[in-house]
């Protein structure tokens, strides 16, 4: 994949459009489905002696990367449970880059490869069988405000697909 001019986003920040059909909801699950592989993927191209290198200048190391994207995603599981079960929720925001310099983030990556396969599978078996109308429900986040499911959904498809193609482009 093609480095852009900010290697903090490789393939462009996040925004938000507004699903026009059902099946590109289930593009979107579809993409959490394949993360797991498509993160192994990007791993195995790197190699293992690649994942104590930053992933870009004065970034984490692909180490802490694999792990932030498994607590990230474990969070999104919760998000997803609270917004189906509750009314308006407000889900817990998280300080990312101290959870990243916990002691765990120096374990080797496949416990948390198995731990996105899990949270991945139960998922999107969840998403999957949610109906269309319930993805208009909303939780609020206290620094991003009111977010549909749908808006939710496709934050954590571009998370996959952002930090999989930082691992796609980090120094050899």
């Amino acid at each position: 994949m093609e480095i852009m001019s900010d290697p903090r986003y490789p393939i462009g920040k996040f925004q938000y459009v507004p699903f026009s059909s059902d099946a590109e909801r289930l593009s979107a699950i579809a993409e959490l489905r394949n993360l797991p592989q498509q993160l192994k993927a990007a791993l195995e191209a790197l190699g293992a002696g690649g994942l104590d290198t930053p992933y870009r200048e004065g970034g984490w190391t692909v180490r802490q990367l694999v792990h932030h994207i498994a607590d990230s995603h474990m969070n999104a599981f919760t998000r997803f449970k609270l917004g189906l079960t509750e009314t308006r929720p407000v889900i817990k925001p998280y300080d990312e880059n101290a959870w990243v310099m916990l002691p765990d983030a120096s374990l080797p990556v496949e416990p948390s490869l198995q731990i996105l396969e899990g949270v991945h599978q139960r998922l999107t078996v969840c998403l999957e069988l949610t109906p269309t109308e319930a993805f208009g429900r909303e939780v609020v986040h206290p620094d991003n405000g009111v977010m549909t499911l749908d808006k939710v959904l496709q934050m954590y498809a571009w998370h996959g697909r952002h930090h999989v193609a930082h691992i796609e482009n980090a120094p050899r």
